[in-house]
């Protein structure tokens, strides 16, 4: 039996409890939730379209927030989303001209690199030269359209900085709602975005705004340390499993 958009009960249900699950490490950490809830979509739907929906997905709860989004979100935020802006369609370009096992480990050694940059001391506040800043902006983009995946230089940036956590998670929950934006329109741009897949997100998107909602409350409760360790932990698992699909 098919329920919306042609898509079986089982495979809405799966989606359900991957939505719930990846929006509560959302809500914890302030990101993960593309890394978890695509490669579970993926089972059900095209790659592209596990992207599509979740890149929906970003942007309906990050609408959701905005005020607080934009209220706690450090500056420098604006200056990434730019640069995300101007280069999600070369990441797009790139992974056209690459194979799928070379776009893999591309993906896989950017995924651990984040990881290893989680483990640095943290740096002070005002250690973020514009040009550390553009860099970052760079890269993420490039991640964006190369793998769906903003998160990887964005994540170290600020998290590895003393600054106040909810700085760091509003500053990254900001980009990252853009850069689905950006996703959406470049997915419109090369006829691969359908929108079914918006009427799938609406589906999902009460156990999104349920699992984010008991995140945040969960990151309210546990100290700056355990956060961190939280932080490292998802980014961790997200680059053992790219190694893991890259190499084996």
């Amino acid at each position: 039996m098919d329920v919306i958009a042609g898509y079986s009960i089982a495979a809405v249900l799966a989606a359900l409890a991957a939505a719930f699950g990846s929006a509560f490490v959302r809500g914890l950490t302030g990101f993960g939730m593309a890394i978890l809830i695509v490669p579970i979509l993926a089972l059900a739907l095209s790659p592209v379209h596990a992207v599509l929906v979740t890149n929906f997905l970003s942007v309906f709860i990050g609408v959701s927030e905005i005020r607080r989004l934009l209220r706690e979100a450090e500056r420098s935020a604006w200056f990434i989303i730019a640069m995300v802006a101007v280069t999600t369609p070369v990441g797009l370009y790139a992974l056209s001209l690459t194979t799928p096992a070379i776009a893999r480990v591309v993906i896989a050694f950017i995924a651990l690199s984040a990881f290893m940059a989680i483990l640095l001391p943290r740096r002070r506040a005002a250690h973020h030269h514009p040009a550390t800043t553009g860099g970052v902006g760079l890269l993420s983009g490039l991640m964006t359209g190369y793998a769906g995946m903003p998160g990887p230089p964005v994540v170290p940036y600020y998290v590895g900085r003393d600054i106040p956590r909810e700085t760091a998670k509003a500053s990254m929950l900001l980009i990252f709602t853009c850069a689905s934006s950006v996703g959406l329109a470049s997915g419109a741009a090369i006829g691969v975005l359908e929108w079914k897949l918006a009427l799938l997100a609406a589906l999902l998107f009460p156990a999104v705004l349920l699992g984010n909602w008991l995140g945040n409350k969960a990151s309210g409760r546990i100290g700056d340390r355990s956060w961190r360790i939280c932080v490292g932990m998802v980014l961790g698992g997200a680059a053992a499993a790219a190694l893991w699909k890259a190499f084996v």
